[in-house]
């Protein structure tokens, strides 16, 4: 392997995507929500670094055209199994089923490519992918930012259990300290997260029904 800017990169976020988890195993929150938003927003820039530098300057490797979409799978497999494990009971159902069709997609699409082999090239990755790709990151960042709303800015910082919250939001108690805003930043901020995270989802059935439809010739028994 040559070991390239672009290539060096890629395996930077190969690499981070281990890193998301152990987050959560060495720090206590906020501090962890805090360390995994900035590695996976870091990652997730150089997803789009190591391609460009790669064609610019015409060191584009097979190493990395091989290592490159696994770590993207890598970050985004790791990081929804964070929010699913971590998120709060109320989040958890709209959370579970388009991380699961998410899941699915990349198994069976991945499944699909080792079993096509040299003919795998028919499944190439598409722009629709790319938007697809980008969807997911971003819905994972916006939830992992909603995480530290909820940690450091609110629960945190003043402690306060879920039924002062409500009485502050209906307005039937005074806002403490402008807590109000920033309850109202967690709650928005989980809610965009969870709708980008559903239209990632959209995309990615889309697209796993699009490299099915491709394959199917090759998977035809012959006569």
């Amino acid at each position: 392997m040559k070991w390239t800017l672009p290539n060096i990169l890629t395996v930077v976020r190969l690499l981070a995507a281990p890193g998301l988890a152990v987050m959560f195993l060495y720090f206590a929150r906020p501090l962890a929500d805090w360390f995994a938003l900035i590695l996976f927003v870091g990652a997730a820039v150089t997803d789009w670094f190591d391609g460009y530098l790669a064609r610019a300057w015409q060191q584009e490797t097979k190493m990395g055209a091989m290592l490159d979409p696994i770590a993207d799978k890598a970050m985004v497999v790791v990081a929804l199994m964070i929010l699913v494990g971590y998120a709060d009971e109320h989040w958890t159902p709209w959370l579970v089923l388009p991380a699961t069709v998410i899941l699915f997609r990349e198994v069976f699409v991945s499944g699909l490519r080792e079993f096509l082999g040299d003919t795998a090239g028919t499944l190439k990755v598409t722009q629709l992918a790319k938007w697809k790709t980008t969807a997911q990151m971003v819905a994972i960042a916006t939830l992992f930012s909603q995480g530290v709303f909820e940690h450091y800015l609110v629960m945190s910082s003043f402690g306060m259990d879920e039924a002062l919250v409500a009485e502050i939001l209906s307005g039937q108690v005074e806002d403490l300290h402008g807590l109000r805003w920033k309850l109202d930043g967690m709650f928005w901020t989980g809610r965009i997260g969870l709708w980008l995270l559903w239209i990632a989802a959209a995309l990615t059935l889309i697209t796993g029904a699009d490299y099915m439809r491709k394959a199917l010739p090759h998977l035809k028994e012959s006569n």
